[in-house]
C-alpha cells in the first residue's frame, strides 16, 4: 500500500541509447543498462493449439469432413534484458523499442521495466510510487499506454509523467528555459515556460549520439580499420608478453548483434578522442591536425586525426554526413537542420515577451551534449544568428555525468520543494489510477488526479509559509468535486 513520505518513489527514465532507474532522492540512477533487448524468436506449439487442434479434428470426423491440416503452432520471442545481452547467443537479434524517440514496441518497454524492478532494484513495484520521464514530443496514446501498463500490470499506487524538458530545467532551478537535448536517437530542442513544454517551439532532429557512431564507423571502414567484436576472436599467448588474435568460426550470429557489437566498439573511440572545432569544420584546414592513438580490443593501434573534430560537427552542419562513404542520406535532407538554426526556429515560435529569457537559459543535456567544447561553439554561433544585443547564455553541467543524467537528477527533486512547480497539476500527470471528471473550464475532460487528505491540505500551507508567498489558490478533490480554497497567510 502506498505509505506517501515513508516510501521512496521510484524513477526510470527509458531512452534510445539507454534506461536509467533509481531513487528518488539519490544522485544518480541505482541501474544504467542498454535500452536496446536481444531476441530469439521460438516456434512452437502450445498445450492450448494442440487442444484445438483435438476438438476441430474431432468435430470434422463427425460431420465427415476431411480435416484441414492448420498449422496452430504460436511463435513466441524469447527477450534478453541488460548484462544478458553482454553474451553471444545464436540466432540472437537486437531490436530497440524506440524510434525517433517514441516507443514503438511496448512489449520489450514492458520487460525493461520488468528488469528495472525485479532484477536491478530488487523492488516490488506495487509499494512504491513511480514517476516516469517522457519525451517532449509524447502523445496522449503513449502516455495512456504507459499509464495502463504501470497501473494494471506492476499496480503502483501512485504515477507521475513528466517531460524530460522540464525536469531538465527544474535540475538548473529554472522554471523558463530553452532545453536542448541532445541523446542516442535523435536531438531535440524544447522551450519550457513556468513549468510547461511550449508545444509549438519543440525542434527535432534525427541526428543523435548512435548517428555520430554510425558515421565515425562508416569513416574507419572506409580508411580501410576493421573493427572487430569482442566476440569474434580470442587472444592466445605466444610468448612472455606477446598474444596472437584468433578469429573464431561463429555462422549462427546475426548481423544486428554484429552491428551492436561494433557501435559499441566506435562509440568509445567517438566518446574518447572527439571534440567539438571552434569554427565549421574544413576538410582542407583539418588535414594536418594531429592525431589521435586509440587501442581496439584486439590490440589493434589505430589513429584518428580529421574524423576527430568532423564527427560531431555534424551536430551542426548535418550535411557532412553525406561525404563519408557509406553512410545513408536522410530521406528529406533540407529540413534536418543545424543545432544553432534548431535553437533560433524554437526561439521564434515562441511569443516575443520570452524570446530574451530563453536565449538566456539555453540548457544541455543527454549523452552527446558531453563532447568537448560543443557549449562554447554552441553559444557562439547561436549569438552570430541572433538578431540585436540578445544575450546569449548556454549553460551545462561541467561534470559529463551530471549532463548525461540531468533528468535523473531533477525527477529526484520532491515537487514540494520547488517553489516554481505550478500548483495546478497539468493535465498529462497522472497521480491515481482512478479518471475523475472535472470543470472543462479548469482541465480538460479526463484528468487523473489524486485524493488530497487534511494531512496533505496543511502540508501545502506549511510549505507556502516557508517560500513566503502571502496568498495561494489550492484546488482539492473531495469526493470527485473540485473545491477551490483561496488561502490567505
Amino acid at each position: 500500500m502506498y505509505g506517501g513520505d515513508e516510501v521512496s518513489a521510484i524513477v526510470i527514465d527509458v531512452g534510445s541509447y539507454s534506461c536509467k532507474a533509481g531513487y528518488a532522492g539519490d544522485d544518480t540512477p541505482k541501474a544504467v543498462f542498454p535500452s536496446v533487448v536481444g531476441s530469439i524468436e521460438q516456434t512452437g506449439e502450445t498445450d492450448e493449439a494442440k487442444a484445438d487442434k483435438e476438438a476441430e479434428a474431432a468435430s470434422d470426423s463427425k460431420n465427415g469432413a476431411k480435416p484441414m491440416d492448420v498449422d496452430k503452432a504460436k511463435t513466441k520471442r524469447k527477450l534478453y534484458v541488460g548484462q544478458e545481452l553482454e553474451f553471444r547467443r545464436d540466432h540472437m537479434e537486437v531490436i530497440s523499442p524506440m524510434k525517433d524517440g517514441t516507443v514503438t514496441d511496448w512489449d520489450i518497454v514492458d520487460n525493461i521495466w520488468n528488469h528495472a524492478f525485479r532484477q536491478r532494484l530488487l523492488i516490488n513495484p506495487e509499494e512504491h510510487p513511480m514517476l516516469i520521464a517522457e519525451p517532449s514530443t509524447n502523445t496522449g496514446q503513449q502516455r495512456e499506454k504507459a499509464a495502463e501498463l504501470m497501473f494494471e500490470k506492476y499496480k503502483v499506487p501512485a504515477l507521475f509523467l513528466a517531460k524530460n524538458a522540464v525536469l531538465t530545467s527544474f535540475a538548473s532551478g529554472r522554471a523558463t528555459s530553452l532545453v536542448v537535448d541532445s541523446g542516442g536517437g535523435s536531438t531535440v530542442v524544447a522551450a519550457v515556460h513556468d513549468g510547461y513544454v511550449l508545444q509549438k517551439s519543440v525542434a527535432t532532429s534525427p541526428i543523435g549520439g548512435e548517428f555520430l557512431t554510425d558515421c565515425m564507423m562508416k569513416s574507419l571502414e572506409s580508411k580501410g580499420v576493421v573493427i572487430r567484436p569482442r566476440y569474434s576472436f580470442k587472444k592466445k599467448e605466444v610468448g612472455p608478453g606477446e598474444y596472437k588474435v584468433v578469429d573464431l568460426d561463429l555462422p549462427n550470429t546475426t548481423e544486428s548483434y554484429k552491428l551492436y557489437c561494433m557501435r559499441a566498439i566506435a562509440s568509445d573511440i567517438k566518446e574518447s578522442v572527439c571534440r567539438v572545432p571552434d569554427t565549421a569544420f574544413d576538410e582542407v584546414a583539418y588535414a594536418n591536425v594531429p592525431t589521435t592513438s586509440y587501442e581496439l580490443p584486439d590490440g589493434q593501434t589505430i589513429e584518428v586525426g580529421a574524423d576527430r573534430f568532423k564527427i560531431p560537427d555534424i551536430l551542426f552542419n548535418p550535411s557532412l554526413s553525406q561525404t563519408i562513404p557509406g553512410v545513408d542520406g536522410f530521406a528529406d535532407s533540407m529540413s534536418v537542420r543545424g543545432l544553432p538554426r534548431m535553437v533560433i526556429d524554437s526561439v521564434n515560435r515562441c511569443d516575443v515577451d520570452i524570446r530574451k529569457e530563453l536565449l538566456s537559459s539555453i540548457l544541455l543535456s543527454g549523452g552527446s551534449s558531453s563532447i568537448l567544447q560543443l557549449k562554447e561553439r554552441l553559444e557562439k554561433e547561436v549569438l552570430e544568428e541572433s538578431s540585436g544585443n540578445t544575450r546569449v547564455k548556454v549553460l551545462a553541467s561541467g561534470n559529463s555525468v551530471e549532463r548525461r543524467f540531468s533528468h535523473f537528477i531533477l525527477q529526484c527533486l520532491d515537487w514540494r520543494e520547488h517553489s516554481s512547480i505550478p500548483w495546478v497539476v497539468p493535465a498529462n500527470v497522472v497521480l491515481q489510477s482512478r479518471i475523475r471528471r472535472t470543470w472543462s473550464i479548469l482541465h480538460p475532460k479526463e484528468v487523473p488526479m489524486k485524493l488530497w487528505s487534511i494531512a496533505t491540505i496543511c502540508d501545502q500551507i506549511w510549505v507556502h509559509v516557508g517560500n513566503r508567498i502571502t496568498a495561494t489558490l489550492l484546488l482539492i478533490y473531495i469526493d470527485y468535486y473540485p473545491t477551490i480554497f483561496i488561502i490567505i497567510l
